[in-house]
């Protein structure tokens, strides 16, 4: 039999501790899959006494993550610290400097280093993979990266976050404000004290770049992705959404255009019928628009323990089969020095449907401004429908540019739905509306999306 393959494990929390579990109780099964053992050899965590539910007594220890890198009693080191920088970087490095493996599901490491590393990779004749990164369990990476070799990727987009996702579904379902939400998340541990990393988009976006560089060949891009989170989303637009036959999803969208490349991130309305608008709960689904393959879409656990300990020892079995001295894919595809740059698209000239919410005064000639500035600007309307009420406006004040506070017996919310237009057209027709003096509270803005 092959010598075993020596892993080095940095990070013992909630999924260092799954893949250790899992290496232990599938021992015989990797050996048969790989042809080889695939060994846990060496740890670092800061607490040695805890209970991790697994034996690590024959695990050599590590209190510093770049030594552990550093030895010659690895030939793997896994990355499960987090973080951008530090001591995560300065580990992933080391090691592939010291010609070792590595495996990581730090997608903040990878959206800000992840050309660098893999060129890094490429130098020293060692394997990058990073399936955990993106969407926990489901095989994205794999797929992208080899799977769809010889097409041409048009739009990969899907929902990435389950905190966010999670959100979404207990607000419609069981008609459960925003706020409610999050803090029940918060007690279950799908959202952390402070949420805004998933709430605001930020790990989706990071987790969009990877895949934006791998469906288009071009350089990571994290900082030009536009992005929304799910902060502002209303009950009513929860309601509005499902009575127009909508589901609202935190989407990253990413798609190729005429001017370049398309990166976004937002509160998207999504047809009931859909794939996509089914999946609920902290599940993720990611789909691919391709020429050949058409239309592919995984959806799968996106996060915990055993999912994101799944795509980990994936990677790591992908590893033990790889041939010492042959040439190994690209991580992030393509070579690096031959990753185009990247080429920003500008987010005005998005094209699609919208769905607008705006509380207005009732007075006359309010809705006919509405519908006159629309038809300047040369958008269609698929439906316009007033309520009596407004869904939790946001209270306008000195900061806030859509005019002054007003105090009004009768506010009437205006929802309108658009055919296909431009994001220019909709952001220039609100503002004449808004330089009218209609609005009570700044208008919400949401994109309906052709989704699978």
């Amino acid at each position: 039999m092959s010598e075993s393959l020596r892993v080095g494990l940095a990070g013992l929390g909630t999924v260092g501790a799954s893949v250790a579990r899992a290496l232990a109780a599938k021992a015989d099964e990797l050996t048969a899959q790989c042809g080889r053992p695939i060994e846990l050899t060496a740890v670092c965590a800061r607490n040695r006494d805890q209970d991790r539910g697994v034996d690590l007594s024959q695990a050599q220890w590590f209190d510093d993550p770049v030594a552990l890198a550093r030895s010659n009693q690895i030939d793997v080191f896994v990355e499960l610290i987090g973080g951008e920088d530090g001591v995560a970087l300065d580990g992933v490095a080391t090691a592939l400097e010291a010609g070792r493996h590595v495996v990581t599901a730090n997608k903040a490491l990878l959206a800000k280093h992840g050309v660098g590393l893999a060129g890094r990779a490429e130098k020293a004749g060692v394997i990058l993979n990073f399936e955990a990164a993106v969407a926990g369990g489901i095989p994205i990476i794999k797929t992208m990266r080899e799977s769809l070799s010889g097409n041409a990727v048009s739009r990969v987009y899907g929902i990435m976050n389950g905190t966010a996702n999670y959100i979404l579904t207990r607000m419609e379902r069981d008609g459960i404000s925003f706020a409610d939400c999050l803090a029940d998340a918060q007690r279950l541990g799908y959202a952390e004290a402070d949420p805004t990393f998933d709430i605001e988009g930020h790990d989706t976006a990071h987790k969009l770049a990877i895949l934006t560089s791998l469906a288009f060949g071009t350089q990571i891009a994290a900082d030009d992705i536009y992005m929304e989170g799910i902060s502002n989303i209303a009950l009513g637009d929860i309601e509005a959404a499902r009575e127009l036959g909508y589901r609202i999803k935190l989407l990253g969208v990413a798609q190729r255009t005429p001017e370049g490349i398309e990166q976004r991130v937002h509160p998207t309305m999504v047809p009931l019928g859909s794939v996509i608008a089914q999946v609920e709960g902290v599940t993720n689904a990611v789909a691919v628009e391709a020429d050949i393959v058409g239309t592919l879409l995984m959806s799968g656990p996106g996060a915990g323990g055993d999912a994101t300990a799944s795509a980990v020892i994936g990677d790591l079995a992908d590893i033990a089969k790889s041939q010492p001295g042959r040439q190994q894919a690209p991580a992030l595809g393509r070579p690096a020095d031959r990753l185009q740059p990247y080429k920003r698209a500008r987010m005005r000239a998005h094209e699609g449907g919208y769905f607008v919410r705006m509380t207005v005064h009732d007075r006359p000639g309010v809705f006919a401004d509405i519908a006159r500035h629309m038809a300047d600007q040369g958008i269609s309307l698929e439906s316009i429908v007033q309520h009596g009420a407004a869904p939790h406006p946001v209270p306008m004040g000195p900061d806030n540019p859509y005019g002054e506070d007003e105090e009004t017996p009768s506010p009437k919310t205006v929802i309108l739905t658009t055919h296909e237009t431009t994001e220019r057209a909709v952001r220039d027709a609100i503002a004449q509306i808004v330089e009218d003096g209609h609005l009570i509270s700044r208008p919400q803005v949401i994109r309906i999306e052709r989704a699978g």
